[in-house]
């Protein structure tokens, strides 16, 4: 699906776009108390139980820990998230499609708008934490808005493919979430590989989450830029991924129909 005839669609039906992107953030938060500051209180607490847990087991010796922790955290949540919500874009909004014709990948793309909002408001107490804990702001920081376009694209393709087949099979959900439990301790989110082989060590580079949150790593914590070919894997696994989303969606963009 050419990019130019996906931002024509989306200019087209801007003000559906922008309402559907309203009505999920405003949903998310509907009858709660606290309302939008759960959007920074949620991964905070997250973060709070997982120091708890493993700073004794693996915090001991890894230097600025819970910016370690914090960076792969956020990747993560960010990345389960949008793919949670984004499952349901289809079979949640099949009363509008079923009655007019609209591209049915907006009501994905408003879920990870949504969601990428929620990152936004995550990654500004992340910096307040990166600042308490003594870490210098450099240039290099303006580099992180690589790895979150990347993640944003892969997250936008994952999902793509995870609403197409959740319309088909309601399983996926259930599966979706024992993988992305497996997915969270082959990330490396709360331990270091260092004490790995380097064939281990380049095996965890498969893991597009673990590669986005070792780039944050490298930027934040060791002030460093990563290599063009830590750059073009990223890049790589948004592109699969999203061609994969949109061949999906072209190609049985006409049964969603029969299956909501």
């Amino acid at each position: 699906m050419p990019k130019c005839d996906v931002l024509n669609k989306i200019n087209q039906y801007k003000f559906l776009f922008e309402e559907l992107v309203k009505r999920d953030f405003k949903k998310k938060y509907k009858r709660t108390i606290l309302g939008m500051l759960w959007s920074v209180l949620s991964p905070l607490l997250t973060l709070l139980v997982m120091w708890l847990v493993f700073s004794n087991f693996f915090g001991r010796n890894t230097e600025h820990y819970i910016i370690y922790l914090f960076s792969g955290q956020l990747v993560f949540s960010f990345f389960s998230e949008s793919t949670n919500s984004g499952m349901e874009a289809l079979t949640g909004n099949a009363g509008i499609f079923t009655k007019i014709n609209v591209p049915k990948y907006l009501f994905l793309f408003s879920r990870n708008v949504s969601s990428l909002i929620n990152f936004g408001l995550t990654l500004l107490v992340y910096f307040v934490f990166v600042m308490a804990d003594g870490l210098p702001f450099t240039w290099k920081f303006v580099l992180l808005l690589y790895p979150i376009v990347c993640l944003v694209a892969f997250n936008i393709g994952a999902g793509l493919i995870l609403s197409a087949l959740y319309v088909f099979f309601r399983d996926i959900q259930y599966l979706w979430g024992v993988f992305t439990l497996l997915l969270m301790y082959l990330s490396a989110i709360f331990y270091t590989i260092d004490k790995y082989s380097y064939v281990a060590q380049c095996l965890f580079l498969c893991n597009p989450i673990y590669l986005y949150g070792r780039y944050f790593r490298k930027i934040v914590i060791d002030s460093t830029i990563p290599s063009i070919w830590f750059h073009l894997l990223g890049a790589l696994y948004a592109l699969i991924m999203l061609f994969i989303g949109f061949w999906i969606y072209k190609k049985y963009n006409h049964k969603f129909l029969y299956y909501v």
